[in-house]
């Protein structure tokens, strides 16, 4: 193995949980550079919803590193597969997505997926696995059953829990895995990017890869980020994430609300960083907590904005959290001039979900008018100009009659 392409495997390694197997890799690397063709490096997504957050760029900046090695991102596009939706970590069989759905829910998850990948031609392919899938005759179908036994299936953690526990498990599911597998035998991946929680469907395309006659695929696991609570994986269910979309003050606020302990973690997997530079970063005796956590935030939000509007967040935050002050851009929201109870009034200015929202926020004392807490969810406001709402930490209106 060359020094070149050592030092490549060492860049790749980073922050991943497994490679499948690494020394397969550097033959394979070694290999392209040889014959000057990229690695197909495949990265499956199921568009069963719309929006993607931090958790899901750990992954894409794993294939961005390939991509910028030289080799094809080859994204999977599962409008075929989100039809059965995968049942990794399921504790029931998940709903069918109705077409149009899946069909909406790819198209913004390829544009923000965007924000992280070079999606010129030459490094990013697109395809659908309806393309292959939808097609297939039922004693296709049978033939690509015939490649796992029920005993393979039932070795899956889901699947073996959900066995255990007397609880329903459709044949359909046992599909999933042969689908997503099939994916890397019909595009003949060189590697294949996911989850821990993907290792098993990951792992079953080496397999039909192999019965194939093709070169068995590299995996690569990457861990599942940590969410906001420190508790459980980031998650838009558990509201505990920051999202590719969310605007720079709130993403830049959500980062700086991390516990210090997971400041490494989220440097490792978000950003590019050394390790002995991290490490000095989450040293108290070297780095003061909060400048490391502020430089964190700007670097997560010039990922996706830039440079200035990094900053311009950074220094609002500061204005408002450390020096009390009020964001220079606080929404207006036209009101008319009647008498509305006060959870109807963060409702209306659209500061809470929903009615039952706005009553929790007020019992926490989360919510203010004027800086004065709101005591009482049913305490009737006279609306006035300039009026000054807040709830929590970063949610503003201003009224205006």
């Amino acid at each position: 193995m060359s020094d070149n392409i050592a030092e490549q495997i060492k860049l790749l390694k980073r922050g991943t949980v497994e490679i499948f197997r690494e020394d397969e890799l550097a033959q394979r690397m070694t290999i392209a550079a040889k014959e000057g063709r990229q690695l197909r490096v495949k990265l499956g997504m199921d568009p069963t919803a719309p929006d993607i957050h931090l958790g899901h760029t750990v992954v894409l900046r794993k294939l961005r590193q390939f991509q910028d090695l030289g080799h094809k991102a080859v994204l999977i596009i599962g409008d075929y597969t989100a039809r059965i939706g995968d049942p990794t970590g399921q504790n029931s069989t998940r709903p069918i997505l109705d077409p149009d759905q899946i069909k909406s829910n790819a198209e913004t998850y390829f544009a923000q997926a965007g924000k992280i990948l070079d999606t010129s031609e030459d490094k990013c392919e697109i395809r659908y696995n309806g393309e292959w899938l939808a097609g297939m005759r039922l004693a296709d179908v049978i033939k690509l059953t015939g490649s796992m036994t029920i005993a393979q299936m039932l070795e899956r953690d889901t699947f073996e829990q959900r066995y255990k526990k007397g609880e329903p498990i459709g044949i359909h599911e046992f599909l999933y895995p042969l689908m997503q597998g099939y994916d890397s035998v019909m595009i003949k991946s060189d590697v294949e990017l996911g989850g821990t929680d993907q290792t098993f469907n990951n792992l079953v395309g080496r397999d039909l890869q192999r019965q194939d006659g093709q070169p068995p695929q590299i995996v690569i696991t990457m861990p599942i980020l940590v969410g906001l609570d420190g508790k459980e994986k980031m998650s838009k269910s558990k509201n505990n994430y920051i999202g590719v979309t969310d605007e720079p003050k709130d993403m830049f606020g959500k980062a700086m609300s991390i516990s210090d302990e997971m400041m490494e973690n989220y440097y490792t997997l978000l950003t590019d960083l050394g390790e002995e530079k991290i490490a000095e970063l989450i040293d108290p005796s070297k780095t003061h907590p909060k400048e490391a956590k502020v430089l964190l935030g700007k670097m997560i939000v010039k990922q996706f904005y830039n440079e200035a509007t990094a900053e311009l967040a950074a220094t609002e935050f500061n204005n408002v959290f450390a020096q009390n002050k009020l964001p220079d851009d606080i929404p207006e929201v036209e009101i008319a001039a009647e008498p509305i109870t006060a959870a109807k009034l963060l409702l209306h200015c659209k500061l809470v979900a929903s009615g039952g929202d706005a009553k929790r926020m007020i019992k926490q004392s989360a919510a203010s008018i004027d800086d004065e807490k709101i005591a009482d969810p049913n305490a009737e406001i006279n609306p006035a100009d300039g009026m000054i709402l807040r709830v929590g930490k970063r949610k503003f209106a201003k009224l205006k009659l």
